[in-house]
């Protein structure tokens, strides 16, 4: 548990990539096999049970640390999170610690499953005995199945691939499925030959540049294709051996996630990857990014789900064809054979060919680049048709120019601490646009303002605030920002009754005061302006 905790701890005081791989790699290499199973279980997501209720976790803790009820509660409002708040007041251990590993903790909260009330008080004091604070949050963390950290699984099997000289691909592979860490080992997931490892394997994704200037310095448009840019899930469909695999560009292989598109498995030609787009499609264009996220990360796909966020993949690119790497091939030669497979399939209602864009003239494109959202689309992918498909971000060959953001000045009404380096300032905040003479909350945003913004910004919340939620905090409705967003839908979970996407600040508008902000009507306008 000390060095898995260690570990915990390492990983949450950095936010840079590179360090929270190499101590992934550490831990993986010095940790015993049966404690990685399990390290690896939390990290991709497969979180334990919970095995006691929160409101016994309470009862105990207090008994323990010998104090009233009313200053738990102080104290947990100022925290936020149970297990830390727990963690915190306990007194130091007066017992020697038995240096279980994590699994042995493991192996003992199994137990509690079958276990009276007083077994499992016995346990858990005993525990808070032993451990440390830090261990005993870690601990109260897996206690009760709140168990995250800010390290993604992609971190995690590039960790796992560069100390096992695995690709990541193979090592995502191993990764999936229902395997249970409580029978299965380390040894028998990452090491053993899978016959299914080099047929799954992708290519690794080509990744376009952001338009620089304007789309006249790309020179002739007779040497270009352009295409839709879709708001979906970047994808490679591959067919090899009789089986379909589907990976996001995340490295994730989500096969499972979209049933209606193993149907390819009968109409491809053996030896194809395609590279597309995984979009929800309605009768005439896709829908928002908002009906694919109800059917990504559930573990169970109803017939309602399927029915109500129906999933296509959108293809716009050919790298094997007949067991052949094709990538070098111009983008013409490749975009010839992409249109027979697509029209041979015969499949429209889930495998579609991104259409290409006809224009004569640039300012033919930028007329129609100022309609996307009319079309459901992010803007355009330019390709130069004389291009090879190539590996990684390269400038030259495909560019992306995206529509600009939709725009609201809105006032900030909530904060929250970050975490990490700012784990003493307040940078996450919510905002609120009017809705006649109240304010109405309608997204969150973290990004876009500097260090020093964020410093003044922290100075009014601390002496601006009106109240306290655990964590969040109110705040004196005064300051305007200007919030930046990809995409805007009708949503019934939230007040407002909308929902944006991928919302960031754009600037601090210190010329509005708070009565010149947005309404609710102004969204509402950009709602029924794009959908």
């Amino acid at each position: 548990m000390k060095r898995f905790t260690e570990l915990f701890l390492q990983l949450d005081r950095t936010n840079k990539t590179n360090e929270k791989v190499e101590l992934l790699k550490s831990y993986f290499l010095s940790a015993p096999d049966e404690d990685k199973i399990w390290a690896l279980a939390l990290f991709t997501g497969r979180r334990p049970p919970r095995k006691i209720k929160s409101s016994q976790v309470q009862e105990w803790a207090l008994e323990l640390a010998g104090i009233p009820y009313w200053l738990f509660r102080e104290s947990y409002g100022s925290v936020g999170d149970l297990a830390e708040t727990v963690s915190l007041i306990l007194p130091q251990p007066t017992e020697v610690s038995e240096e279980k590993t994590l699994a042995e903790w493991f192996s003992g909260l199994a137990d509690l499953k079958t276990a009276s009330d007083e077994e499992k008080k016995d346990f858990i004091l005993k525990a808070w005995r032993q451990l440390s604070a830090f261990e005993i949050f870690v601990f109260n963390k897996l206690l009760m199945g709140s168990f995250r950290i800010g390290v993604s699984q992609t971190l995690v099997t590039r960790a796992i691939s560069e100390i096992t000289d695995s690709t990541p691909a193979i090592i995502s592979h191993r990764l999936m499925g229902s395997w249970d860490p409580a029978s299965t080992s380390y040894k028998e997931l990452i090491h053993s030959e899978n016959a299914g490892d080099e047929y799954s394997k992708p290519y690794p994704f080509y990744l376009s540049y952001a338009i620089q200037g304007t789309v006249d310095d790309l020179g002739s448009p007779e040497d270009w294709f352009a295409e839709w840019k879709w708001d979906g899930i970047r994808s490679q469909i591959i067919y090899r051996d009789g089986e379909i695999y589907i990976w996001s560009r995340g490295e994730e292989l989500i096969t499972d996630k979209f049933p209606e598109l193993h149907i390819l498995k009968d109409h491809l030609p053996e030896g194809t990857v395609l590279d597309g787009e995984l979009i929800c499609f309605g009768e005439t264009k896709p829908l928002s990014f908002n009906v694919l996220q109800t059917r990504i990360g559930r573990k169970n796909l109803t017939k309602k789900i399927l029915e109500e966020a129906p999933a296509v993949f959108i293809a716009y690119d050919l790298m094997e064809f007949g067991g052949k790497d094709i990538r070098n091939e111009e983008q013409k030669a490749r975009r010839k054979v992409l249109e027979t497979i697509v029209n041979d399939a015969g499949i429209q209602a889930v495998f579609k060919l991104s259409p290409l864009i006809d224009f004569r003239e640039w300012q033919e494109l930028k007329d129609l680049h100022l309609r996307a959202r009319e079309f459901a689309a992010e803007g355009f992918m330019l390709k130069h048709k004389e291009a090879p498909y190539l590996s990684g971000r390269k400038k030259g060959d495909w560019w992306k120019w995206k529509t600009d953001p939709l725009s609201i000045d809105a006032v900030l009404v909530y904060a929250q601490k970050g975490s990490g380096r700012r784990a003493e300032l307040y940078t996450d905040y919510t905002f609120a646009v009017w809705d006649e003479d109240k304010l109405v909350p309608f997204a969150k945003a973290y990004s876009g303002l500097t260090d020093k913004e964020i410093g003044k910004v922290d100075y009014f919340i601390k002496r601006n605030t009106l109240e306290k939620f655990g964590p969040v905090r109110t705040v004196k409705a005064e300051l305007v920002f200007e919030i930046g967003f990809e995409g805007i839908n009708a949503s019934t979970r939230h007040k407002s009754g909308i929902a944006v996407r991928f919302p960031r600040i754009l600037r601090w508008r210190t010329d509005k005061t708070v009565n010149e902000a947005d309404t609710l009507q102004n969204l509402k306008a950009l709602l029924s302006q794009f959908n």
